[in-house]
């Protein structure tokens, strides 16, 4: 199952995008202010690739240069998730170069970051694409960038597992610890958890991996198992309630991601497309008239 990326409304980007450029504009961009003094010249600004890569954020990058210049025209030439190669021009912005130059920074690093997610996920969906495991992020993510570094991986074609810790219940290994057991983290947060949050427990063993099913969570992960453990716990699972979601996780490589969805597993949970993405290299010429 394919979804398609949902970018956030500009009513919550914009603040975010306001605050990137004061920090990069701080007192005004001395350079471009004292070259062109104010004076109304125009070009054209043009976005190329310089490595092959999956684009992501160029709707985010036109708004950016809008919060400078709304007269700034944007030509976003390829639509978000492309696979395009080396030397493809992506975009192109026309209209004041101070503004334009201006926004660069801003607007490219975004771009570079987001597209980068994206490349480095569709790797790893695409690994796995014929068989029914769906790939999901984390919460690993930068801070007050999550919200773009999640669409980044669904523009990659994964999937988003909660965005925070209001989305859903998730008893891990310490807040067993804090409880005495398993059992006793469900049993206490079952019934003062809103409707319709789904209750999801990190098991490590066999033995917990039972226990969790007695307690009647909805998802089982199964979390740095070795591939026979993993295997043996989802046989397991099947048997006993087909209808509880198995999500596996801890130390998803690239090279064990196929093997690790071949278990039967219904996802597969990773920080890698994100914490581990080298930025897509993008380059901005202008065109001067």
């Amino acid at each position: 199952m394919t979804l398609s990326p949902v970018l956030p409304p500009w009513v919550v980007l914009d603040p975010l995008i306001q605050s990137w450029l004061a920090e990069d504009i701080g007192r005004g961009d001395r350079t471009s202010q004292t070259l062109l003094n104010g004076q109304s010249r125009q070009g054209t600004a043009e976005w190329t690739l310089k490595a092959p890569g999956v684009i992501a954020g160029l709707p985010v990058a036109q708004r950016i240069f809008e919060q400078l210049d709304r007269q700034i025209q944007s030509e976003l030439i390829y639509k978000e998730g492309t696979a395009c190669e080396t030397g493809t021009v992506v975009a192109r912005f026309q209209g004041n170069l101070q503004n334009l130059l201006m926004g660069e920074r801003v607007a490219l690093n975004l771009v570079m970051r987001l597209s980068g997610i994206a490349t480095s996920t569709r790797e790893y969906v695409d690994t796995i694409a014929d068989l029914p495991t769906q790939l999901t992020d984390t919460r690993k993510t930068t801070p007050g960038l999550r919200l773009l570094e999640k669409y980044a991986t669904c523009v990659g074609g994964a999937m988003n597992h909660r965005l925070g810790l209001d989305d859903a219940i998730m008893i891990k290994d310490n807040h067993i610890a804090a409880a005495g057991s398993l059992t006793a983290a469900v049993t206490q947060i079952r019934p003062q958890i809103p409707y319709p949050l789904t209750i999801e427990v990190e098991t490590e063993t066999q033995e917990q991996v039972q226990e969790a099913l007695q307690a009647g969570v909805d998802i089982i992960m199964l979390d740095n198992m070795s591939l026979p453990d993993l295997d043996n716990a989802v046989q397991l699972i099947r048997r006993e309630n087909r209808n509880i979601k198995i999500e596996a996780s801890g130390n998803i490589t690239l090279e064990r991601l196929r093997a690790i969805a071949e278990t039967g597993v219904d996802y597969i949970s990773t920080s890698a497309p994100i914490s581990r993405a080298p930025w897509l290299d993008i380059s901005m010429k202008l065109n001067v008239p």
